[in-house]
This record gives structure tokens, C-alpha cells and sequence, in this order.
């Protein structure tokens, strides 16, 4: 990855706080970012993957026109990207949409990176068992053999959660690396568990007919999932516009949540083959991940998750526990 030089210390705490205090209006309308003949501010956001229903709010945002509102043209980028940071940092986008982990990990290897806005408030990952599995809480797991994509990801970072979360570690079971394959790993019993998405494999094995129980990360350690991350370059000195996209993004956000099916029929012209019927069922299932806990705003930065996230990162060996945490995100 390549590494750019920090702003100076004022500058970044100075335009942290501003942005801070216009994010805590996040229910607010969008600041405009055009330029001053009027022109849109061309600006991209690293997505990863490929199209999905789960980035819905992205695709209304921009077919409903709520970035133009602003003053933004965006792009969006698709596609398996093994450095998304790098290619921010680079100056190839202006965003990316990441997870909390991944975050503080960048900036332990000086990455300037910046979370300025949480849009999953809940960890997506689960473990998934079959409903008449043996393994009835977390500490069963001892002995069992785990099905997992490999040591990497999200779904890795969920496992090492939850295992810690029963005083466990990968010592203590059988992990056996077998890619994207969970759902007919869990069928055949080739494993006798699988971390996969809690809006995603759950919902596949129970269309196949098989019944499954799921133990959710965010119920047993705080982690911070996918949000908008840019670089501390760009929130010092184009605040505005990363406000402005925020704004739009949350805006598109609410009207997912508000009205999934016409979410789903914008969502047809930007996904390919989408099969409705799946598409609505893991939408379903990720706006109660969008809305956490319904107790803070969409798009909130809880500094406490934060914190014990960092925490029990240190205690894998996956950060120092010197990295200044309270830098890598807008308080909200």
C-alpha cells in the first residue's frame, strides 16, 4: 500500500470537529458541493464486490438524484478490489465503503483514512449452525469443525470475535478454509459450522429447505462495520463535499428503509440478472442491520464501539495497542 503524508495535527483536529458538527444533523438536507460556475464536483466511492441489493442506498441516491442535488457527480466502482484503501489513498477515488476493522488497521500501517459516516450498525456476520446442531451456545464450538472463506475479511474477524467472546481461539477447533462455499458445505456436512453474512447464507439455506440457528457477532463483541471512509487529505480540505455526499448517501439510506420495493426496482438497472426474490429477502434482512439498535441516528459513528473494537483488536495481535483510535473517525 502507499502511504501519504499526514496533515499537521491542527489542521486535522480543526476540520474534524467541523465536520462532526454538521454530521450531527445527519437528518439534514444535503450542502451543495458544485463548483462555483455551477458545475457538479466529480467524485468516485470504491465499492468493492460486486452489484449488489446491499449497496440499494448508493443506487437510489443517484437515480433519484439526491448527488446531483448536492452538487456531486458520482461514480460508482464495482468490482474485487484486494487494496481498496490503496487505490484511495492513491488518489484514484475519493471514497470507499469499508468496515471499522479494516480501518484501523490501514492507519496502523499509515494510512491516513478516515470513517465519516457508519452505515451498517451492526456487524453482518454470523456463525451458522444447523437447527439441530449440538452446539447450542459458543462454547460448544470446542472440537467442531468451522467452515470459513479463508483468514481474511470480515467473516474472519467475526469468527476471532465470537471465539473470544466464548474464551476460545483457533487452536481450540478445526477451521477448514473453503471459500464461498458455505451453503453446500453446511448441507453436505462436510463442517460442522460456517461463518458466513447474516443477510446472505441464512437466508439461502432456509430458501433450500434447511433449517438453521445463528449466533450474530454484534450480540456477543462490539465491532464497526461498512462505512463511508475517505482520506484525512480530502476531509481537511473539501469538508464540505464529504458532507454533502454523507448527506445524500443517508438521504438514499432513508428512502431504502422507507420503500424497499420501489428500492428494489431502481436496484434492477444497476444489477444484472438480479433475481427479485432473493434480492427483497436480503434487503429485508439488512435494514434492521442498517438501523442497529434504533436508539441513534442512520449513519452513526458510536465512539464506544469504537473503542472496544480497538480493544479487542489489540488483544489479537491485529493493532498496536498505541494506534490513537479516536483519529480514525468522526464523532457523531
Amino acid at each position: 500500500m502507499q502511504t501519504r503524508e499526514r496533515v499537521p495535527f491542527f489542521l486535522a483536529a480543526l476540520s474534524l470537529l467541523l465536520l462532526a458538527s454538521m454530521l450531527l444533523t445527519a437528518c439534514g438536507s444535503p450542502t451543495s458541493a458544485s463548483n462555483s460556475n455551477g458545475a457538479l464536483t466529480n467524485v468516485s466511492i470504491g465499492l468493492g464486490y460486486i452489484p449488489d441489493i446491499q449497496f440499494a442506498p448508493f443506487y437510489v441516491a443517484v437515480s433519484k438524484g439526491y448527488y446531483k442535488a448536492a452538487g456531486l457527480n458520482v461514480t460508482l466502482i464495482h468490482g474485487v478490489e484486494t487494496d481498496l484503501f490503496g487505490e484511495m489513498t492513491s488518489g484514484k477515488d475519493t471514497f470507499v465503503f469499508a468496515t471499522g476493522d479494516e480501518t484501523l488497521t490501514a492507519r496502523s500501517q499509515n494510512l491516513p483514512v478516515v470513517d465519516v459516516s457508519t452505515l451498517y450498525q451492526r456487524y453482518p456476520v454470523s456463525l451458522i449452525v444447523p437447527a439441530n446442531s449440538s452446539i447450542k451456545t459458543l462454547a460448544d464450538l470446542k472440537g467442531h469443525t468451522i467452515g470459513e472463506p479463508g483468514a481474511f475479511g470480515s467473516t474472519y474477524i467475526g469468527l476471532l470475535a465470537l471465539l473470544h467472546a466464548a474464551g476460545l481461539t483457533t487452536k481450540d477447533v478445526k477451521l477448514e478454509s473453503i471459500g464461498f462455499t458455505q451453503v453446500n458445505a453446511l448441507r453436505q456436512g462436510r463442517v460442522d459450522a460456517v461463518v458466513g453474512y447474516t443477510n446472505n447464507e441464512p437466508l439461502q439455506l432456509r430458501r433450500l429447505g434447511m433449517q438453521v440457528r445463528t449466533f450474530d457477532v454484534s450480540d456477543y463483541q462490539p465491532l464497526v462495520s461498512n462505512g463511508i471512509i475517505t482520506t484525512e487529505k480530502t476531509l481537511s480540505s473539501r469538508a464540505s463535499m464529504v458532507h454533502a455526499f454523507v448527506q445524500a448517501t443517508l438521504k438514499g439510506l432513508r428512502e431504502v428503509i422507507a420503500n424497499p420495493t420501489e428500492a428494489l426496482q431502481i436496484s434492477t438497472s444497476y444489477i444484472p440478472g438480479m433475481d427479485n426474490t432473493a434480492a427483497m429477502a436480503e434487503l429485508q434482512a439488512t435494514i434492521p442491520i442498517w438501523q442497529g439498535n434504533g436508539q441513534h441516528p442512520l449513519g452513526y459513528n458510536d465512539s464506544t464501539t469504537w473503542q472496544e473494537m480497538a480493544q479487542f483488536l489489540v488483544s489479537q495481535k491485529l493493532i498496536p495497542a498505541s494506534l490513537d483510535v479516536s483519529k480514525a473517525y468522526v464523532s457523531s
